[in-house]
């Protein structure tokens, strides 16, 4: 069994095939999947799409790009919203300097709202950083001197350094289909340092379908060939990665059911 523990589901459900869609993660062992809120707007819609579906969860938080229009200056409706039982992380929160749909100082106070609310509730705040290693690691480590918090950096991509801080920090590694593209060589040689027991996979469904796919709309079950590259690049058999990965998740995401759980 893997685990999704980050896409979009409310993408597909727009599109009307949320149902074919998590019939094929069936057929391919995906039977646990988190479904990512980005806008504090639409989180009661991404609770409702979870509670209809008994193995998928939710987080509850904005996104870096709406962190402007939607920006959380302190943690209490994060906090409110994370009282649904289908809510197992806060986020996705954090810095994105590529595209800067917000501005830099909103990004920041967000992110730091969302670790505020991570600590509050227990729950791990799933961390998105793109082109702002730099920042991140410096928020991260100020943030964990003011009290613990756990957490993932999903899709990631980015350099050494941001990798060993977060590490150091306790923090979960997560990987996505970029570790399947040729030109991922620098990203593929992090991660093969990266412990197996702080590893999780993920698909940021729509986005990022991993080789062979890439280019098409990826959905939960194109995740195998993302966790088979990462099989072989830390050298242990496939279904050793998926126990590993599936047990990482579950230990992270405590609120979350394993599927057959009373």
């Amino acid at each position: 069994m893997l685990v999704d523990s980050h896409c979009h589901l409310d993408y597909h459900e727009r599109d009307g095939d949320l149902d074919s869609v998590l019939a094929r993660a069936r057929e391919s062992d995906i039977r646990t999947i988190v479904t990512i809120c980005t806008k504090i707007s639409k989180a009661k819609s991404v609770q409702g799409l979870a509670s209809r579906h008994d193995n998928v969860w939710c987080t509850v938080g904005v996104h870096p790009h709406e962190a402007s229009l939607e920006c959380q200056k302190n943690p209490s409706e994060l906090i409110k919203l994370a009282e649904c039982e289908k809510v197992v992380g806060i986020g996705e929160s954090g810095l994105d300097y590529y595209y800067e749909n917000a501005s830099r100082d909103d990004q920041k106070k967000s992110f730091r709202t969302h670790i505020e609310a991570a600590r509050s509730t227990g729950l791990p705040i799933v961390i998105h950083s793109r082109d702002a290693d730099e920042d991140c690691a410096n928020i991260l480590k100020d943030e964990m001197q003011n009290g613990y918090f756990c957490g993932v950096m999903h899709c990631f991509s980015s350099g050494l350094s941001l990798a060993q801080t977060a590490l150091e920090l306790g923090l979960y590694i997560s990987i996505s289909g970029i570790i399947t593209f040729k030109k991922s060589e620098e990203l593929r040689s992090i991660v093969a340092d990266v412990p197996l027991e702080r590893l999780l996979v993920e698909t940021d469904a729509p986005y990022l379908a991993p080789e062979p796919h890439r280019g098409k709309r990826n959905e939960p079950c194109y995740m195998s060939h993302t966790a088979n590259t990462l099989a072989a690049l830390k050298n242990v058999d496939a279904k050793v990665l998926a126990s590993t990965t599936t047990k990482n998740f579950f230990s992270l995401f405590s609120r979350a059911q394993a599927p057959g759980s009373p």
